[in-house]
């Protein structure tokens, strides 16, 4: 095996000098980011111990994607997104600030938290597809799946120390540190934007103002299966499975019987696992519908690993693989529907995709923050485990059918153009 041949695909698109400063600010912002999302689903845990009340949280945060999101895409089709999207982080760094104050001057309350996630959400709905979408002016087409892959890296990278780091300032100085530092974050995301050489983009032609552009966009995907398969397996899974950040501090502080250190752990064991998942997609992953039906269903089999998981010791084995197979299928989703989207439609897509990936857990958050007050925290990751199952089904049925109807669907059974998926 030729090393550095294979550590130059797997890393090819920082070579972009534009991408190389966006993908270091924002793993910088995302190690803030995680900090404040551990640290918010504890402080919420420690104000109220309702499992509940993290799974409202946590909608009151996504609840905007779901309502506001798909209009979110027709915006980032209309502007300059670079822009867009330095405006948007500098808020999001007021909104961490805010409730960094309130928590260190011990005055913060579970309504708060509320508002300021709200808050949060509202600007995630309009800088999540602009951010998107961004990716391909940056890298271009032949690029683009790399980007993607080794964006889930950062994430999860972030996710990894983010969640570990939040542990020991919690326990040592408190939840409010951690949004402290998260607000300061931000400031590396946007030097790094305002930083980049505009002459090296390549942005889309912005879409004019016009009527009726949020139903064109809805239209385009009902008739596009390429598109329309990956988002209804992507909501299936966004709702119930990627719930972590309401079960697994219940995992942590009822099946295991530990602390903000014990979360963190498992936050950071499926962040580990992530990272090495996001390299593996970046240098070897596939796109396409049938490659997401796999995912979906592997994805599945090691969250019911992790649901069933006696000890310590190998719940943190089974996150780890869990990271990995989320990250996957989160890749593949995210670049099966950036390279099947024609340009003009792409921040509309990707604005669905936000909905289907984050716009459904103020459905699936309360839902699982329920079954895992009611029944535990094991059958909460069980109902994410049978919707990833549930979801590589529906993919798998809905190829079979569109088969069924043109049988001169390439042998992959993919419902997308070969030459566009070629690996």
């Amino acid at each position: 095996m030729n090393v550095h041949a294979v550590a130059k695909r797997t890393f090819s698109s920082l070579s972009n000098p534009n991408y190389r400063k966006f993908f270091f600010g924002q793993t910088t912002s995302l190690v803030g980011t995680w900090m404040q999302t551990t640290a918010q689903s504890w402080l919420v845990f420690t104000l109220t111990h309702s499992a509940t009340d993290i799974g409202v949280v946590v909608a009151l945060q996504t609840l905007p994607v779901l309502l506001l999101g798909p209009y979110g895409g027709v915006i980032a089709d209309r502007v300059d997104k670079r822009r867009l999207m330095i405006i948007l982080q500098s808020f999001m760094g007021v909104q961490a600030a805010i409730l960094a104050v309130l928590s260190l001057t011990h005055v913060v309350n579970y309504l708060d938290v509320c508002v300021l996630a709200v808050v949060l959400g509202l600007n995630n709905c309009f800088e999540n597809p602009s951010r998107q979408a961004f990716v391909l002016e940056m890298v271009g087409v032949d690029n683009l799946r790399n980007a993607v892959s080794l964006n889930s890296t950062m994430n999860n990278v972030a996710r990894a120390v983010g969640p570990a780091v939040a542990g020991v300032i919690i326990a040592a100085v408190g939840e409010g540190w951690c949004f402290a530092l998260n607000a300061a974050s931000f400031i590396a995301v946007v030097v790094s934007l305002l930083a980049m050489d505009e002459s090296k983009l390549k942005p889309s032609v912005p879409t004019v103002r016009a009527k009726g552009q949020l139903r064109e966009g809805l239209h385009y995907v009902a008739r596009t299966p390429a598109l329309a398969i990956p988002l209804v397996m992507m909501a299936l899974v966004g709702m119930l499975a990627y719930e972590f950040q309401v079960t697994l501090p219940i995992v942590a502080g009822t099946v295991f019987h530990g602390s903000s250190t014990i979360y963190g752990v498992l936050m950071a064991a499926m962040g580990v696992g992530a990272v090495i998942g996001g390299l593996w997609t970046a240098a070897r992953g596939k796109t396409g519908v049938r490659a997401m039906i796999r995912a979906a269903l592997i994805f599945g089999v090691v969250m019911t690993f992790a649901a069933l998981a006696p000890v310590l010791a190998v719940e943190l084995i089974a996150l780890a693989l869990v990271g990995f197979a989320s990250v996957s299928f989160l890749s593949m989703a995210n670049s099966t529907l950036q390279l099947g989207t024609d340009p003009q439609m792409r921040g509309r897509v990707m604005a669905l995709w936000a909905v289907a990936f984050m716009g459904s857990t103020p459905i699936g958050g309360p839902l699982i923050g329920w079954v895992t007050s009611d029944f535990g925290a094991r059958t909460g990751l069980g109902v994410g485990a049978a919707s990833c199952v549930v979801a590589g089904a529906i993919g798998w049925l809905a190829v079979r059918h569109l088969r069924a109807r043109d049988p001169m669907l390439h042998e992959t059974g993919d419902v997308i153009p070969a030459e566009d998926f070629a690996n």
